[in-house]
């Protein structure tokens, strides 16, 4: 197995003939442009995952950056309040708010949350909100939001020089061991890259200067999951040079950078992030905010060691000319298929121009009044469906609406996805 591994790692960090003439850095300062003109879009909410990746970015617009840290700190922190303040778990968006305010050097203790008549730190909060999945763990086999977020509340107390109570680093050792992170059917690669760098980054501030004894009770069973971990990446690497799919390789590759793996410029999984950059494959910011680190050979765990000091502040955004885009002439039929969580299907047909969003064809199916509803909550990724004909599909009741076209699920949010040919779009109640 040991040869296997091996052998399979270097696999991933191989090098072959690629573009060396200097499109590759333009490509990656052209990403960063977009990430900055997000920022600007009318009613796009600030984004800390946007910031992490723009901190973590080689070239800097900091007043751009400052502008949107502004905006992190009254917006995203009243959302956290609000949530904090009526009971509802936050640990991902919490977390997320803790890595872009450290990669900003921002002083997380000058942060407070009120809950009842006691205010406390950023960081206390979410160290108790990992105490709270502890224990949901315990007594549910299942943490109280999900293993993404479990993963991303370890990676910011860790990266934020807060200890993590063993007990909750175990949790999700075992969850690693036991194959626990799973969206319905799928193993969530995402899922599995967060933890290996909240994992990875335990073991770094349990270990030693030198590296060579570990003051973790848990350290083999640790070195045993972050093994696994590779595995699965080698098991999920496609022939494309995807790891996951599209949208889960820039997690794998900062994942295996920060556990040491060298991920070489030419290697196929950096191709296959820049051969989907230059279709405009990641045209959500969210998306882009994964992989920019990755193609600058960076992980989160670079925020540890974020210095604020004489930094570049070269990146000027040059004025765009908008752009109209036409509705389409041409038009495709769609079947769009509802399946409750009792097993009842409907089918509703329609006709939607071609390069329609789903989520434009679903608002289109709506207006036609023939029995179909829908409605959307936001997310960082975009709305997404929380209810579909009256029926919800809440993270409470372990529930989401699983989207899919002709059966193969989409990676994709209903307001990325384009509808270009005809196709059904089943849109399926099911349980995680």
């Amino acid at each position: 197995m040991y040869f296997v591994l091996l052998f399979g790692l270097l696999g991933l960090a191989s090098t072959s003939p690629c573009d060396t003439s200097g499109s590759n850095q333009e490509l990656v300062l052209s990403l960063n442009k977009d990430l900055l003109r997000s920022l600007e879009e009318p009613g796009r909410l600030p984004n800390p995952s946007v910031h992490l990746a723009l901190r973590l970015s080689k070239v800097h617009n900091l007043l751009k950056e400052g502008e949107h840290l502004n905006r992190l700190t009254v917006h995203v922190h009243n959302n956290i309040q609000s949530s904090l303040s009526g009971n509802q778990p936050v640990t991902g968006l919490l977390a997320l708010y803790a890595l872009a305010l450290k990669s900003s050097c921002y002083d997380l203790n000058t942060l407070t949350f009120t809950v009842g008549d006691k205010s406390e730190t950023l960081l206390m909060h979410l160290k108790k909100q990992m105490e709270q999945e502890k224990e949901y763990i315990t007594f549910n086999q299942r943490p109280l939001t999900n293993y993404y977020q479990y993963s991303l509340g370890v990676l910011a107390l860790c990266v934020n020089g807060i200890r993590v109570n063993n007990h909750v680093v175990n949790k999700l050792i075992k969850a690693v061991e036991n194959e626990h992170f799973k969206h319905g059917d799928v193993e969530s690669i995402d899922t599995y890259a967060v933890a290996a760098m909240a994992l990875q980054c335990v073991k770094n501030a349990g270990c030693g200067a030198k590296k060579t004894a570990c003051n973790i009770h848990n350290g083999a069973e640790l070195e045993t999951a972050l093994s696994k971990i590779k595995q699965k990446f080698l098991a999920s690497q496609r022939p494309d040079g995807h790891i996951g799919n599209e949208f889960s390789t820039g997690l794998a590759v900062q994942a295996l950078l920060a556990m040491g793996t060298p991920v070489w410029e030419c290697a196929p999984s950096m191709e296959a992030m820049r051969r989907d950059a230059r279709g405009n494959r990641y045209h959500n910011p969210m998306a882009i905010s994964q992989v920019l680190p990755a193609l600058q050979q960076k992980s989160y765990l670079a925020v540890q060691s974020k210095d604020c000091h004489n930094e570049d502040d070269t990146l000027v955004l040059e004025p765009t000319d908008p752009v109209a885009v036409l509705p389409s002439k041409t038009k495709v039929a769609v079947t769009v298929e509802v399946v409750t969580s009792g097993g009842t299907g409907t089918v509703y047909s329609l006709d939607v121009p071609k390069g329609s969003s789903l989520l434009e064809a679903l608002n289109l199916l709506q207006e036609k009044n023939v029995g179909f509803t829908f409605e959307m909550e936001s997310s960082l990724w975009g709305p997404f469906l929380s209810a579909v004909n009256g029926e919800r599909a809440r993270q409470s009741d372990r529930r989401y609406w699983h989207l899919s076209s002709d059966g193969t699920s989409l990676t994709e949010g209903i307001s990325d996805f384009k509808l270009k040919v005809a196709q059904k779009i089943t849109l399926k109640n099911i349980s995680y």
